[in-house]
């Protein structure tokens, strides 16, 4: 059995006291940044991680975590990455943690603009956001930038913002990886439609908008020159869908493929399934309950995994460590993309049951 490392081992190899490197482990008191440095190094290498659940309570303080996510329903994205969250919590349960969650509505910019000001008021040690809305997190985020509040991204990072750490399956890479798919699933210059849903307030979705990018990049970089439609359709009351898509494939006949740039594919596959349309490829995002119904029916050709329970997990387990320890740790996260089919997609459910995080 390998040796455990203790303080003493910290200091020896930092060079500096044991009062020091506990300083600095648990926040205690002011210390040089060169022994700070030092410390953090000798940590580092040594790979060394405390008893969190000792030094939290040594401490006797309660720490306010503060969650801001898109409100869901049982089985979607959100619902998973919110499941992440609850373990590592869970996970912690030796340290006082109080999380308070706000929820909002990601069709309507205005219920997160509501949302956002509720959570800028509100005192928190640290912030996790899951972004829809670019200009609405950015005054979020410049409110706790002034209150001096730290804050984690998780499902996507706003450009020209400085959080902590972000954790993250990179939607420009997601994008660009649909379009690989569905121009190798579709005969050479085939008519692609991209569907991007309804929001009050019509402002895209972060995501939606990064995605857009490398979908496009792709077609670029490969000089690809397939006619690309844009179409609409509402996520939350599906009837509207028939006055939305309406025969637009009929009117559109040389289109043979199609993209989601959400979680919500499952509402085109319905449709589809719902008026016998066959001939065009799907491909769409996220492993939630309805899209694996979608992919096992045979609607959803080719259906990208993000993690979100990993995410959400991470994200948290990283802030509450830094709220304690106040260590630093690696501000880019990028989780892996996996492409799902048919035949692996039962697989996949079952490896994503055993608990491996």
């Amino acid at each position: 059995m390998s040796k455990r490392i203790t303080i003493k081992d910290i200091a020896k190899l930092a060079g500096v006291s044991v009062g020091t490197v506990d300083r600095v482990l648990y926040n205690r008191g002011s210390v040089s940044e060169a022994s700070r440095i030092a410390i953090e190094k000798a940590i580092e290498k040594m790979e060394y991680k405390p008893n969190i659940h000792v030094s939290a309570l040594a401490l006797r303080k309660t720490y306010k975590l503060c969650i801001t996510i898109p409100q869901f329903t049982e089985g979607e994205y959100w619902d998973a990455l919110e499941s992440g969250i609850k373990r590592a919590i869970e996970k912690y349960e030796g340290v006082d943690i109080s999380v308070k969650f706000f929820y909002y509505n990601q069709f309507d910019i205005y219920d997160c603009r509501k949302t956002f000001d509720e959570v800028s008021k509100y005192d928190a040690d640290a912030v996790i956001i899951g972004p829809t809305f670019r200009d609405e997190t950015i005054y979020l985020i410049s409110q706790l930038e002034y209150l001096k509040i730290p804050y984690v991204f998780v499902d996507s990072v706003v450009e020209n913002t400085s959080p902590l750490a972000f954790f993250v399956a990179d939607p420009y890479t997601c994008g660009y990886i649909m379009s690989k798919l569905i121009t190798g699933l579709t005969p050479s210059n085939s008519e692609l439609v991209l569907f991007q849903a309804e929001r009050i307030g019509d402002e895209s979705a972060n995501t939606t908008i990064l995605r857009k990018r490398g979908f496009l990049a792709y077609l670029k970089d490969k000089k690809l020159t397939n006619k690309l439609h844009s179409v609409m359709y509402s996520a939350l009351d599906l009837s509207r869908n028939d006055d939305l898509i309406g025969d637009y494939f009929e009117k559109n006949p040389n289109i043979h493929g199609a993209i989601v740039l959400n979680s919500r594919g499952h509402v085109i596959a319905d449709y589809f399934e719902k008026k016998n349309i066959n001939n065009i490829k799907l491909v769409c995002i996220d492993m939630t309950e309805k899209n694996i119904h979608a992919i096992k029916s045979g609607y959803i050709d080719y259906l990208i995994c993000q993690r979100p329970e990993a995410q959400g997990y991470l994200a948290t387990k990283s802030i509450i460590e830094f709220l304690v320890y106040r260590l630093s740790f690696k501000v880019e996260n990028y989780l892996p993309l996996d492409i799902l089919v048919n035949e692996t997609v039962c697989l996949y459910e079952e490896f994503n049951n055993i608990d491996y995080l």
